[in-house]
């Protein structure tokens, strides 16, 4: 899915999956540190940040979509805090280690061959002892039909994920089914992958 595509989404007025923030994020929240500095991956229009950041946490929402960033501050501006933004193509964009007390990363859709470079990217930012939280659609989404994209291609294999967080500490894993209903693009049963693991 190029930036292109992302920034003509995001260039609608709504806000495509809403803006309050992910259940799993939502829910998983309470097991980071006060105050972390964290890092949003793939975070489109900021729901999950902004929310983040009214916690008291220390927020960079990254994506490559100049318009879904644009809409973050916004939200940011909304909801009185501030969150920083980088701008940059998360399937080849090498990141500073060590950088943030935490990674989060909800639905990145990116190709097949670019999952472990998004989910090693994540991990290596984060410091030793800091947590990587990500939910993602599943291979078996497309047979619900309730969002996400409409190919294999850009979905995760629960296999996959498993062989790259085996060498942390697992405090959370599931495959299975979740109802979301986020803004336009989300709504209804669908199948996911959560992971929260511990560097």
């Amino acid at each position: 899915m190029s930036k292109e595509m992302w920034d003509q989404r995001f260039s609608e007025p709504n806000y495509a999956y809403g803006k309050q923030p992910n259940a799993f994020i939502k829910d998983m929240s309470e097991r980071l540190p006060k105050d972390s500095k964290i890092g949003c991956f793939a975070e489109g229009e900021g729901r999950n940040g902004v929310y983040l950041a009214k916690r008291g946490h220390d927020v960079t929402v990254l994506d490559q979509s100049d318009q879904g960033l644009n809409k973050a501050k916004q939200l940011a501006k909304e909801e009185d805090v501030s969150i920083e933004t980088i701008q940059g193509d998360l399937t080849k964009m090498e990141m500073e280690p060590e950088q943030f007390d935490a990674a989060i990363m909800v639905f990145g859709h990116v190709p097949k061959p670019d999952q472990s470079f998004l989910m090693e990217q994540m991990i290596r930012s984060v410091k030793p002892g800091g947590h990587i939280l990500f939910e993602v659609y599943s291979e078996n989404q497309l047979a619900y039909g309730t969002g996400g994209p409409k190919s294999t291609e850009m979905l995760y294999a629960a296999e996959d994920v498993l062989s790259w967080i085996k060498d942390y500490k697992c405090l959370h894993f599931y495959y299975g089914e979740a109802e979301r209903n986020e803004g336009e693009r989300h709504n209804g049963v669908g199948h996911v992958i959560q992971g929260l693991i511990q560097k």
